[in-house]
């Protein structure tokens, strides 16, 4: 659990750098993203739990001590079989309400840190968004970043919809300090454009912006509202990873009807639009049916260039319409793949974690080694293997590739005969590959 919060911390390095945050946000990023990080960290800890345990008593000849006294496999393993299914039917209480918690405090914590004024205000190489203009820097130098090169400002006309100002300049200096609410920024050398906005048609033409140079150019850029953020507001809750079992369904149910009754307006949308009725009306279509080389040779060439123009149009406007449909669809179909992937994966992390121990377990008696060497490569090596097979399963089936159920639960079904083949091996003091 340890290494994953570290890698979590690592993933949104770039969301939490630089945010003048406090110990407590911190803290509470760290204690949202322990959930999310269980159902890796779960299956992996039982996994190799099972590997030392009995690696280490097969090691110190503990088994063969049971065995002679008429104690089989099975029976040893009996109570730490309950245990691993009081953990299994746990895992999955836990899945269906306390990861989806996570998931969301996780999420909005995020989102609203990513508002907050940053320490560093203006980020090179990208665009920032800083009160009521985007600003992008080529590079930073000095202390705190204070000189700027070839400084890019878009800046937003608040009457008008849209961005009317660009400046221009080779240098800039933020003469003000990054933690107050106003940030001066002093700009050389450049150039000031701005586009009129005219009703004239006329004046439009010929004066459709303007233009200046300046040495030096000041803007003072208010970013309090930057820093009226609420850390806790809950603005994203929609997620299908945020969502409890029932809610799932019920949200499958809506995407399900909705999803068929976008099939159906678009089959009768084309059915419409290409019916006789919707035709030109002002040629005979038995005509054009029949003889549709003479009727076009009874054209002139000038008709005839422009028949085969419309139609190649229509043609060329009916397949950009089909393509946009068929990709609006596709993400609807991914969206209810997703849905209903997340419902099964409840279930498979309980799953997962007893089909583990009967992999752990055989295999720690079989390998005979205990301690943090041999049983750690192994057990990493098999979990990653079962891990990646979800995670390539699951965006197959949200492609569209195979029903979503088989999506979240392939990697189990595939585990699942390896466990039942090691647990045989085992009870039958046989190895892995001997006869």
């Amino acid at each position: 659990m340890f290494i994953l919060i570290l890698q979590a911390i690592w993933l949104y390095i770039k969301e939490l750098a630089g945010k003048d945050l406090d110990v407590v946000t911190i803290v509470k990023f760290l204690y949202y993203s322990t959930p999310v990080a269980v159902p890796i960290a779960l299956p992996l800890s039982v996994l190799l739990a099972a590997i030392l345990v009995f690696g280490n008593m097969a090691e110190n000849y503990e088994f063969a001590a049971m065995k002679s006294n008429g104690i089989s496999l099975q029976r040893a393993m009996r109570s730490l079989t309950i245990v691993i299914l009081g953990i299994g039917i746990t895992s999955f209480l836990f899945a269906n309400s306390v990861i989806p918690w996570g998931h969301l405090k996780q999420r909005n914590l995020r989102g609203n840190i990513a508002k907050m004024k940053p320490a560093m205000a203006i980020g090179k190489g990208t665009f920032n968004q800083l009160g009521d203009i985007n600003i992008k820097v080529a590079d930073k130098s000095g202390e705190n970043g204070k000189f700027l090169t070839d400084v890019i400002i878009h800046k937003k006309n608040p009457n008008k919809n849209g961005n009317y100002t660009v400046i221009k300049s080779k240098r800039g200096e933020l003469k003000s300090s990054l933690k107050s609410n106003v940030i001066q920024l002093v700009l050389e050398e450049g150039n000031y454009y701005e586009d009129l906005y005219l009703l004239q048609p006329r004046k439009a033409r010929t004066s459709p912006f303007v233009k200046s140079y300046f040495d030096t150019y000041t803007l003072n850029i208010d970013v309090s509202k930057l820093n009226q953020v609420d850390v806790d507001e809950e603005s994203v809750t929609d997620n299908h990873r945020m969502l409890k079992i029932n809610e799932l369904y019920n949200r499958i149910d809506t995407f399900s009807l909705a999803l068929s009754n976008n099939y159906k307006i678009y089959r009768n949308n084309q059915h419409n639009a290409w019916a006789p009725k919707a035709l030109d009306n002002r040629v005979e279509l038995d005509t054009i049916k029949e003889n549709p080389e003479d009727f076009l040779a009874s054209l002139d060439i000038y008709n005839q260039r422009r028949a085969l123009e419309v139609a190649l149009s229509k043609m060329r406007s009916q397949r950009a319409a089909v393509q946009n449909r068929e990709a609006q669809l596709k993400g609807e179909a991914s969206r209810l793949a997703k849905h209903e992937i997340e419902i099964h994966k409840k279930y498979v992390l309980g799953v997962a974690c007893i089909i583990l121990f009967f992999i752990g377990a055989p295999l720690g008696a079989i390998i005979k080694k205990g301690g943090m060497g041999l049983p750690l490569v192994v057990a990493t090596l098999f979990f990653l293997t079962y891990h990646f097979i979800g995670i390539f399963a699951e965006k197959a089936a949200t492609e569209g590739a195979f029903p979503a159920w088989l999506g979240a639960w392939m990697s189990t079904f595939i585990i699942f005969p390896i466990g039942i083949y090691l647990t045989y091996r085992a009870t039958t003091d046989q190895g892995i590959f001997s006869s």
